[in-house]
């Protein structure tokens, strides 16, 4: 989580196979041996499985606004694979020395593969609009492990308007509302600057979403519901051969609303107004290591 496996990636793409497999033999039952090797060779051609690894090194691992990490490195490896609209993809996170931060984690300043997630989705043009719906696995160590189910709606136009809504249907039960812009401008010998910024609403609904009262002096408030995070990116796409290129990208986030930065005290006396932790405005910033295929 992206709380910014492999068998299950496995399982997924055996079974896309298998069942691509099945179409191609049926058709060999109701048409001549040349037509069919003919009509397997274009369905093969017309949906190959494509993908794209990557390593990142950044600063900060940040998720929605959160900080994740503290005083250290994070290192981010991920693997997506794509055969027609079908996609299923890793991504991880890795600590160089995990700190407990006033969001999660543990305090023990040990290097540490804390998380693993998993996505599986479907995506579905109509022209410029696109339509994607998917799955979501967090396999974390530094918070209860959970689930989400997304669906993205996106417009190929200037700035790419892209809207997404993850819903948690395990852990932390609620609602995550996502618009994005995103532009690239070509410089010079393929080089591109690349800008984006991004605005979300969280909707809290279970009762984990209950908010801080001073009354009370704890968890016992209406549940958590707030424009919450802010995120301005700018970032290069450097290609170094023609399936590798590196992406330098600083990012600024920040938060939308008084609630989302409402907190008492300050350091590890503070207390968030959000069950979740506070968010501050802060820079974060690395780089992406890509490999196509």
């Amino acid at each position: 989580m992206k709380f910014n496996g492999k068998v299950a990636v496995a399982v997924i793409c055996s079974t896309l196979l298998v069942g691509l497999g099945g179409y191609a033999y049926g058709q060999e039952k109701q048409e001549s041996a040349p037509e069919a090797q003919k009509s397997a060779a274009q369905v093969e051609e017309a949906t190959p499985v494509t993908g794209v690894a990557t390593m990142g090194v950044f600063s900060k691992y940040v998720f929605r606004g959160y900080e994740l990490s503290k005083n250290s490195v994070v290192f981010q490896p991920g693997l997506t694979a794509t055969l027609g609209g079908f996609s299923a993809g890793f991504w991880g996170n890795i600590d160089s020395s995990q700190h407990r931060t006033q969001s999660f984690g543990e305090n023990d300043h040990h290097k540490s593969f804390n998380e693993t997630d998993i996505t599986l989705s479907y995506t579905k043009a109509f022209g410029k609009l696109s339509l994607t719906g998917g799955y979501i696995y967090y396999g974390t160590k530094y918070a209860d492990e959970t689930e989400e189910v997304f669906g993205t709606v996106a417009y190929d136009m200037i700035g790419k308007p892209t809207l997404s809504i993850y819903r948690d249907i395990n852990k932390y039960v609620g609602t995550y509302i996502n618009f994005s812009l995103a532009h690239s401008i070509p410089l010079v010998r393929d080089v591109t600057l690349d800008l984006g910024a991004s605005a979300g609403y969280m909707i809290g609904d279970s009762d984990y979403w209950k908010t801080f009262e001073t009354e009370t002096g704890d968890y016992t408030g209406s549940k958590y519901s707030a424009f919450h995070d802010g995120k301005l990116q700018a970032g290069l796409t450097i290609p170094v051969t023609r399936k590798v290129s590196v992406v330098p990208v600083l990012q600024y986030w920040f938060p939308l609303s008084g609630e989302a930065k409402r907190h008492w005290g300050y350091g590890r006396d503070a207390v968030s107004y959000n069950p979740n932790g506070y968010l501050k405005s802060f820079f974060a910033g690395g780089v992406n290591v890509n490999y196509s295929f």
